[in-house]
């Protein structure tokens, strides 16, 4: 990695180490039922009541569970709903018509499940009307489930011998209104105040210096932006994404995004460590995220750096390093370049937000094998606002149970014993994307249905179906390009990925938060575990990658691995 890449890295890591801080400071105070703010705190009550929600009613993990499901369920009916009927409704200038059913299907559980995979292109597809009322108004509320499971969790470790984990009704409301909502007003500002486009304009059209005609789409953009990157949802109101001027105009707008997607999940650790009364453990969580998304940024800068040995400068011995002048810049912005550009896609890949600022099609290889194992890990490594974090402890009750087998004891995780039930469930967490992931990729590459959609044949293309099914399972929703993926087939298959992979995971969550509650606490002794030192953030690490790696590898030798070494010849 060249100076000007670490020093990227280093100040993007600092900046959002000075934002999470205090922030996570405010989300405990969200998270206290009893606290109001002064501003809008009246209007909590007044949505309760019209809502007839008993705020101060606790509910048992099962009850939240079902109001989890129960909310999100109606969220794809009602998002299926306006895409069926989007030609009869306002707010549409250039009079799209509806969508088919398997297109709207897929975009419904998308966005409800925080994945926002987009098998359409925006400015074509979508009215005004859908993409506000529908995809914008899921972007808050598929965030603020994540969030809500997450609070859920973290009570199961703070409360002692309590059969409730807190209301969903409660958590949603709250999350909503006072932190994404007022957070992502004063960030769409700030976009608008950068050149984001924020209007109601029929789109325009226009003639280009060399006399061809073209069309400039315009909408409500700078609104769906902000919450699209600080809910971590991803999905563009442009088909390019982050990498469209009107979205991502500059490099501040790109440094300002890359920051808001990890905002928040960073700031969760910290209400974590404060929520069970041990800040260390929120440190010791971050210091694990961190660690590894390290890793990845730097092999993914690197590879794009070095670039594409078939574009070696005539005279220039490979062995030197140097293969390709520049680097690789297929598929990047000139305004980003390769730095800002490989950052972009390791945050947005270690985080669940489908957001781009390039072509992941374009990577080489090896860089391109970075973002889809960052997904593959399960998006822990920050990953989505709520999700990252409760997948993170998942694995940190299996970290305490590997070394309680390494010493003969029970493990511990905060004062909790960890005992048959509370692993099943780790098993359950840890075992549902691998199975749709591996399950789906298999039965694409071998059914005509799913190879009709594959642009490219050989390793590459099944780099590219990999990735689909890995980003839908994940709930990522960001595209390796070159696979034709809205056709019936695939848009049912990833809708079911896409659902399985969030809710599959959400349900076991709660039934570990409602175990963990109920149990008594158990005082430290010397034979229990410190789990928030250097040993414990190296186990977990080492857990994390390992269940990786193991899981993955096979995958990923036929694709990127493969794909790397005929690339340089290598047979």
């Amino acid at each position: 990695m060249t100076a000007m890449s670490w020093g990227l890295l280093l100040i993007f890591l600092l900046t959002l180490l000075m934002l999470a801080l205090p922030l996570g400071r405010y989300l405990v105070k969200v998270a206290d039922a009893g606290w109001r703010p002064r501003v809008i705190g009246a209007a909590e009550g007044l949505l309760y009541r019209t809502a007839g929600v008993a705020p101060q009613a606790d509910m048992t993990w099962k009850q939240y569970a079902g109001a989890v499901l129960v909310f999100n369920v109606l969220g794809i009916l009602a998002v299926f709903a306006v895409q069926m009927a989007q030609a009869a409704l306002p707010l549409n200038p250039q009079q799209f018509g509806n969508l088919t059913w398997d297109s709207a299907l897929n975009t419904a559980v998308s966005f409800v499940s925080n994945t926002n995979w987009q098998g359409y292109a925006g400015e074509t597809t979508m009215s005004y009307l859908t993409q506000m009322m529908a995809l914008t108004v899921q972007n808050f509320l598929s965030a603020a489930t994540g969030i809500a499971v997450a609070f859920a969790l973290i009570r199961g470790f703070a409360r002692r011998q309590q059969p409730g984990v807190g209301n969903f009704w409660v958590d949603v409301t709250r999350i909503t209104l006072y932190v994404l909502l007022p957070v992502s007003l004063v960030f769409a500002l700030v976009l608008v105040s950068q050149g984001v486009i924020q209007n109601f304009d029929p789109y325009v059209s226009y003639t280009t210096l060399e006399g061809h005609a073209q069309t400039l789409a315009m909408g409500p953009v700078a609104s769906q932006e902000a919450i699209k990157m600080l809910g971590t949802n991803g999905g563009g109101f442009f088909n390019a994404n982050s990498a469209h001027p009107f979205e991502n105009p500059s490099e501040l707008t790109n440094f300002l995004q890359m920051l808001s997607i990890f905002v928040i999940p960073a700031a969760l650790c910290f209400t974590f460590g404060n929520m069970t009364g041990d800040r260390r453990q929120g440190w010791a969580v971050l210091a694990a995220m961190t660690l590894i998304f390290v890793l990845g940024a730097v092999a993914l800068t690197s590879a794009e750096q070095q670039g594409n040995p078939l574009f070696t400068p005539l005279g220039v011995d490979q062995q030197a390093g140097l293969l390709q002048s520049g680097g690789n810049m297929e598929g990047k912005e000139v305004r980003f370049g390769i730095a800002a550009s490989s950052l972009f896609a390791t945050i947005t890949t270690a985080a669940s937000c489908g957001a781009v600022n390039a072509m992941h099609d374009s990577l080489t290889p090896l860089g391109g094998m970075v973002p889809t194992l960052m997904m593959q890990l399960g998006e822990v490594v920050f990953g989505g606002t709520g999700s990252g974090l409760y997948g993170m402890l998942a694995l940190a009750v299996l970290a305490v149970f590997v070394a309680g087998l390494m010493i003969g004891r029970t493990p511990e995780y905060l004062g909790k014993k960890i005992e048959a039930f509370d692993m099943k469930m780790v098993a359950l967490i840890i075992l549902v994307t691998p199975l749709l992931v591996l399950t789906g990729t298999a039965l694409s590459v071998l059914v005509e249905p799913g190879l009709a959609g594959m642009l490219n044949h050989g390793a590459h293309g099944f780099s590219e179906v990999l990735y689909a099914l890995s980003s839908a399972a994940n709930n990522n929703g960001s595209a390796f390009a070159g696979l034709s993926a809205n056709t019936p087939y695939y848009n049912l298959l990833l809708a079911v990925a896409m659902f399985v992979g969030r809710f599959g995971v959400i349900l076991p969550v709660l039934a570990l938060a409602g175990s963990l509650a109920a149990k008594k606490y158990v005082p430290v002794s010397a034979g229990s575990l410190p789990t928030h030192g250097p040993l414990f953030v190296g186990l977990l690490v080492g857990v994390v990658l390992l269940i990786g790696a193991l899981t993955y590898l096979p995958a990923l030798a036929l694709g990127p691995i493969v794909d790397h070494l005929q690339l340089h010849g290598i047979r």
